[in-house]
């Protein structure tokens, strides 16, 4: 999944025209494994995979956002995320 752009005002380097988080609906090594993989499809480092335990992703930039879309990621608005990650919790508990 990918939500929308945002814009950070204190943003710098790659990251100064906005950014996104690239995740995935769950948090088993199958789920991450489909992340990494789609990561690396769009030339992303698994250096730069943000290992939050809430939160698993890689930041996006606008053009790699772009090019995760075209390798499959399904676009969602942050809230929509946040809501996935809320309802993976509870049935996880």
């Amino acid at each position: 999944m990918v939500d929308e752009i945002q814009l950070w005002p204190h943003a710098r380097g790659v990251f100064r025209n906005g950014s996104c988080h690239l995740t995935v609906n769950g948090d088993s090594r199958e789920h991450l494994d489909a992340l990494h993989d789609l990561a690396q499809s769009i030339g992303l480092k698994r250096a730069w995979f943000q290992p939050h335990k809430r939160h698993p992703h890689y930041a996006l930039t606008p053009g790699k956002r772009a090019q995760a879309i075209s390798a499959g990621a399904v676009e969602v608005d942050a809230r929509t995320q946040a809501q996935e990650r809320l309802a993976r919790r509870r049935e996880n508990g």
